[in-house]
């Protein structure tokens, strides 16, 4: 069975975006993200509407420019070969290439897609998404880098979601001072 992995990026006091959206607070370190892809073997990203529009937004464009970072060139060109489901009631259209629109229920799209065949399913950002899918059970591991930094104020990632034991994997710290953790539930 297809795993789910959360990858997400966390504020030392446990946020993942600001206030309102913010994420240029990242301290980017190409060491990190290296490390983040060689624990997750991944051919699907789950997406929520803002996360997916964000990431359309950004990473076709890097994929075709010429003076981007080399390893920036290679994030892109893996996100535009990996398949994208994006769940969102109010989008119309996918249109970067390999995405489908998931209009249907979450839980039940989600489950289906975890008993398919490929590799395991990555969700960046899309807070709303990561709360109901660990309420329902349905991620198998997480990967949090800890950024060193305290944002005071910002979206949680586990709003509203019920207590969870998580086994420990793996911590990795990096010159950035970022820290990347790696649980997996229990009953995984």
């Amino acid at each position: 069975m297809r795993k789910v992995i959360m990858l997400n990026r966390v504020s030392i006091d446990g946020f993942f975006a600001g206030p309102n959206g913010e994420i240029e607070w990242f301290v980017h370190d190409a060491e990190v993200d290296k490390a983040a892809h060689e624990m997750a073997d991944a051919d699907t990203v789950l997406f929520g509407r803002k996360t997916y529009q964000m990431f359309e937004g950004y990473w076709p464009k890097v994929a075709g420019d010429p003076n981007a970072p080399p390893e920036a060139r290679v994030i892109a060109n893996e996100l535009n070969e990996m398949t994208k489901v994006v769940f969102s009631k109010t989008l119309k259209a996918a249109t970067w290439e390999n995405s489908k629109l998931a209009t249907s229920n979450l839980a039940e799209e989600v489950k289906r897609l975890k008993q398919g065949s490929g590799a395991d399913m990555l969700i960046f950002g899309s807070g709303t998404i990561v709360q109901q899918l660990t309420a329902g059970g349905f991620i198998d591991e997480y990967l949090f880098i800890v950024t060193p930094v305290v944002l005071g104020a910002g979206k949680s990632l586990f709003k509203g979601v019920q207590k969870l034991n998580l086994g420990h994997v793996e911590a990795r710290h990096f010159n950035s001072g970022n820290v990347l953790l790696h649980y997996k539930t229990t009953s995984s």
